[in-house]
């Protein structure tokens, strides 16, 4: 069974990423340019860093999530974030 998760990367120019995959620290190397098949967004935009992910029960949850995360303005998407590094 794949596991979906959605993430949200920060970029070196301060922008933000949101997007899903099964595998975060593949997808995170490619983001990178470490490993081939990054967007073309954070091509430009290197290095990302890992900001926020959690798990989706299947990849239509994880592309729902990831498209309501985008429609957030950039506060609430650090906000999201903060509440689950202080644990709330």
């Amino acid at each position: 069974m794949t596991s979906w998760v959605v993430y949200l990367l920060q970029c070196v120019d301060g922008s933000l990423y949101t997007g899903v995959t099964v595998d975060v620290q593949r997808r995170l190397a490619q983001h990178n340019g470490e490993r081939s098949g990054g967007p073309r967004y954070t091509r430009g935009r290197r290095p990302v860093q890992l900001l926020w992910w959690e798990p989706a029960e299947n990849r239509g949850a994880a592309q729902r999530r990831e498209a309501a995360i985008k429609r957030l303005p950039r506060n609430a998407k650090l906000a999201l974030c903060q509440r689950v590094i202080s644990g709330e």
